[in-house]
């Protein structure tokens, strides 16, 4: 094209930067019977007093409600009679005129004929408002009115919804099931982002076992625990701690939220059976995820709704303490050693102390059951998943890999359907190199490079539209074993008698 004069044309190559992906939103599934319902949208008109109160409700509950109006028209003409129509949402009524072009229509009559009117009747309800014996003549109104304070239900069964750190939130959940404690027992922790699935109670705890599991139902929607696979839609949040107080416990769900953990890159922490430390490794041996942690026994809690202490799973609470460790260190560091807030003690005692083999905490560890022991505080004490494999034995250290591999993956849709040059190569290459150098300076890994192989992006993979970037990291794993090598030093005596001869 022909140009006499200046142009500008923008480059954008250059590195990217590639932002570190949350870590800590944890995934909560159960039961809340006592859960605030939709509430419908309402009106009131007129007055009590001059016994032309007309009190309207949307039929359907919701937010739909919000969007219906009435109106009250005076036709203006005379000897007309009371009329009601419908468009959409709005209803009008015309009132009744006498002779001298006079509204003489009573609240009572207006009521009768939005009762009569299926357009209106489809909408709303309408009766005499509080106070009212609707003999009295209404007023038009001098503009449509609409009906207000329909709202949604908070927490709808089988949905993602996303509490994101305050209890006031959480407070449409009610006091009942098994949610309410979780939520409590989280926010005893750390304040979190809670991506919370409520499921309904079964006729016995069966169904609602089946409840919790789910699956799809007949509108191809999920259900339980498959809810969580919608989290990202819905409620724009991935949870990655995923947690089912009071039914992880049961193998079936566990093994359930493997495979979602798997797909979200999430980890699960599992309830023991809270019986006897055998029959909680022995509990452990279902599962060989690097994804799963198991943690036994049970603790003692003070309700004050029954105003005694109760057993409580543990699952809730050591989920809040991951979250409240990744805010104050950082998500490469394990919950272990840290202090449980909100607690009186275990349901059974867990004997320890740091130096000694035998005690139980060491058998349930060594096991790879997480426990609690106290010894100044009460603390979650266990670093290790239920994998075979001792390269990701380590919870922290699958998770520190979790992060960083999600964050490097999300930063490169601005490299996709791009035409393959040297300066998208080498954007691309540098954009991960710097962000696990980043990694480094904090802390989270040891070290980090990235390289392109010659021998993977071939001019047949090339071709292809397929590029291999190679990286490698290594997340720093945590100190359990401590060993002091102490020796005798008899020169010390020598010393002794150096100094007193001088």
């Amino acid at each position: 094209m022909f140009l006499h004069g200046v142009e500008t044309l923008e480059q954008d190559g250059g590195l990217r930067p590639i932002a570190l992906l949350d870590a800590s939103t944890i995934g909560l599934i159960g039961t809340a019977p006592g859960a605030a319902a939709a509430s419908a949208a309402s009106l009131s008109l007129g007055s009590a007093a001059a016994n032309t109160a007309i009190a309207l409700t949307a039929i359907a509950t919701g937010t739909s409600g919000n969007a219906i109006t009435l109106a009250l028209v005076d036709p203006g003409a005379v000897t007309s009679a009371l009329a009601v129509s419908t468009a959409g949402t709005a209803i009008t009524v015309s009132l009744a005129t006498d002779a001298a072009g006079l509204v003489i229509s009573t609240a009572s009559e207006v009521i009768a004929a939005l009762g009569a009117d299926a357009g209106a009747v489809a909408l709303v309800t309408a009766t005499d408002g509080a106070g009212s014996d609707g003999s009295g003549i209404v007023k038009r109104t001098l503009a449509p009115q609409a009906l207000t304070g329909g709202a949604a239900e908070p927490f709808p069964l089988d949905t993602p919804v996303l509490i994101a750190g305050s209890r006031t939130e959480a407070a449409g959940l009610g006091a009942t099931g098994t949610l309410p404690a979780a939520i409590d027992a989280i926010f005893d922790q750390a304040g979190a982002r809670i991506v919370v699935v409520r499921v309904a109670e079964g006729a016995d705890a069966a169904g609602t076992l089946a409840n919790v599991i789910g699956g799809i139902d007949g509108s191809g929607n999920n259900t339980g625990l498959q809810a969580f696979l919608d989290a990202r839609a819905k409620v724009k949040v991935r949870p990655r701690i995923l947690i089912a107080p009071g039914f992880s416990e049961n193998v079936a769900v566990v093994a359930d939220l493997i495979g979602i953990a798997d797909r979200l890159r999430a980890v699960v922490i599992a309830d023991g059976p809270n019986t006897t430390d055998a029959e909680a490794i022995t509990f452990r041996e279902n599962f060989g995820s690097q994804r799963v942690m198991v943690v036994d026994p049970w603790v003692r809690v003070f309700d004050t709704l029954t105003q005694t202490e109760t057993d409580q799973p543990p699952s809730a609470r050591a989920a809040g303490v991951i979250v409240r460790t990744d805010h104050e260190k950082g998500f490469w560091w394990s919950p272990s050693n840290k202090v449980i807030s909100g607690i009186t003690g275990t349901s059974r005692a867990v004997s320890f102390a740091l130096s000694d083999p035998l005690s139980r905490a060491n058998l349930l560890n060594e096991n790879e059951v997480t426990t609690i022991v106290q010894q100044d505080g009460w603390r979650l004490w266990g670093n290790r998943s239920t994998t075979a494999d001792p390269l990701w034995a380590f919870l922290a250290v699958r998770r520190t890999a979790d992060v960083i591999e999600d964050s490097i993956e999300a930063a490169q849709l601005w490299a996709m359907d791009r035409p393959f040059s040297g300066q998208l190569l080498k954007d691309i290459r540098d954009s991960v190199q710097e962000f696990l150098r980043g990694m480094v300076a904090r802390g989270a890994i040891l070290g980090g490079r990235v390289w392109l192989d010659p021998e993977l992006n071939t001019q047949v993979t090339m071709k292809a539209g397929q590029l291999f970037v190679n990286y490698d990291f290594e997340p720093p794993a945590p100190l359990e074993r401590l060993t002091f090598n102490a020796y005798r030093n008899g020169d010390y005596y020598s010393d002794l008698i150096a100094q007193a001869a001088a």
